[in-house]
């Protein structure tokens, strides 16, 4: 069953954000458009170059009102370590979530049970909290925040504009689409 339109799921977490632990729920997050961001681990490969290239957009998805939201299994207290370790992690300034318990991976579809980590998950939620966009990479894939920050802004527009939608590759100011009988078999 798709998570495509669906409501998060409930959670109590703990947050490493700008040198504070900060206490998150699902009430949290509504109200704004926001991003999960799901990874392994903490101390790794692929994951540090996708957080740092989250980090070097933030300001972007800022300017469209979204918070990010990183998540993997580690703890809070792991999550303060690698920032603390590491030179492009340091650069982060989004909440980095910690789910020891596996809950919001759970929630999201992208705990992998026997290894007690998550999958490269990213979702956007809208202000009513339901997920507007759903996309789950295998660990070995590494995302490109940039297209995330289009997809983002793909969303931001439909949610805003009824009837119209968004056509392959779109970007901000470019045309969009009125689906109608009109149109059939004219794309």
């Amino acid at each position: 069953m798709s998570l495509i339109n669906t409501e998060i799921k409930p959670f109590k977490a703990t947050a490493y954000h700008n040198g504070q632990f900060v206490d998150l729920t699902e009430a949290s997050v509504k109200g704004k458009w926001s991003i999960f961001f799901f990874y392994p681990a903490d101390f790794t490969f692929v994951c540090p170059t996708e957080l740092g290239d989250m980090a070097d957009l933030y300001p972007e998805f800022q300017k469209l009102g979204v918070e990010v939201y990183s998540v993997s299994t580690d703890t809070h207290f792991t999550h303060k370590a690698w920032h603390d370790a590491s030179d492009t992690i340091k650069k982060i300034n989004y909440p980095m979530i910690g789910d020891p318990t596996g809950t919001i991976s759970r929630n999201f579809d992208v705990m992998i049970e026997e290894a007690g980590l998550a999958l490269r998950g990213t979702f956007v939620v809208n202000p009513e909290g339901q997920i507007k966009v759903a996309e789950i990479h295998d660990l070995g894939i590494g995302r490109d925040a940039s297209e995330l920050l289009r997809k983002v802004k793909a969303a931001q527009y439909v949610a805003s504009h009824p009837g119209e939608v968004c056509p392959a590759k779109w970007k901000e100011g470019a045309e969009t689409l009125k689906p109608s009988l009109d149109l059939v078999g004219k794309i």
